[in-house]
């Protein structure tokens, strides 16, 4: 990737790192559904007020919308689901670990369903170090939360990264559209969808109001975690492929771990700074850049 598609990268890392705060916070007042349908919804508008004063404009037709109401599906409404409901049942950082499976699960699903995103052994290094590094830099008391009572609330978290990967693929024959458009398109369809279960399943006219901070984290997971983030992602994917832009989930706990110590004064642990090392290592393997540099060397 180009200097400039790395940065886009690290920046949706750090926007996605505090998803999983806002998440936390919200869960604790707002059902599952009834957050992710607040999520999209939220996205998608701020989305169309940004669209309507950029002029930005959608060709839509039955089949273009048919195929975002797939991205929804599988982008949005069955991953998110699955995160919010697994965050009632397990610590975010452990979350953040079986989320890095994410580029695992992309790189098979690109093998079987695209011709110009294979295997390479670039790519196989590049994402086995990336989430070794995840799993150093946690470290092993997370890890020997894996398995028990927590089971099914993990299984849904590596769920919500088998959909990932195939909504990384799958998204990649909307790279002649705007960036913003796509993602406004998408969010637009999975809050129409999403809408009538979660107002059958959660009733949330029945809800107590929100909390304030609720609402606050509500609005930032909405406008920035999702509705900026997929502006970035559609970016990057238009111009990188599913693999590369599934890498971001490698950053996600870094970007969280760093954004910590810089504003709430958590200190860095060295297994900390071992798995910044790994990770910084899955990304050159893959980005190939470094080692095609010390072939010519030592040429």
């Amino acid at each position: 990737m180009a200097a400039a598609d790395w940065g886009a990268l690290v920046l949706l890392a750090l926007i996605w790192g505090g998803s999983f705060f806002f998440g936390k916070v919200a869960v604790k007042e707002i059902p599952p559904l009834t957050m992710v349908l607040c999520r999209v919804a939220i996205g998608a508008l701020a989305l169309f007020v940004i669209a309507r004063a950029r002029g930005v404009r959608l060709p839509l037709n039955r089949g273009l919308a048919a195929e975002f109401a797939v991205l929804a599906l599988i982008a949005n409404i069955i991953p998110f689901g699955l995160i919010a409901w697994s965050q009632q049942h397990m610590p975010s950082g452990l979350s953040s670990i079986l989320n890095a499976a994410t580029p695992l699960f992309t790189v098979l699903v690109a093998q079987a369903f695209t011709r110009d995103e294979k295997f390479t052994a670039g790519k196989l290094v590049g994402v086995a170090l990336g989430f070794t590094g995840v799993a150093v830099m946690m470290g092993p008391a997370l890890l020997g939360q894996l398995g028990g009572h927590q089971l099914p609330a993990q299984l849904a978290a590596i769920g919500a990264t088998v959909s990932y990967g195939f909504a990384s693929v799958y998204g990649r024959r909307f790279r002649h559209l705007p960036p913003l458009g796509v993602a406004m398109a998408q969010l637009a369809a999975s809050s129409l969808l999403l809408a009538p279960v979660a107002l059958l399943i959660d009733r949330p006219w029945l809800l107590p109001v929100p909390s304030p901070h609720v609402l606050g984290a509500l609005a930032g997971l909405g406008v920035l975690s999702t509705g900026i983030a997929y502006v970035i992602f559609f970016r990057i994917l238009a111009r990188n492929g599913a693999t590369n832009i599934s890498l971001v989930t490698f950053l996600v706990p870094v970007s969280a771990i760093l954004l910590g110590a810089l504003f709430l004064g958590e200190a860095l642990e060295p297994r900390e700074f071992l798995g910044f090392g790994v990770i910084a290592l899955g990304l050159a393997a893959i980005d190939g850049r470094p080692a095609r540099w010390i072939g010519r060397r030592l040429r």
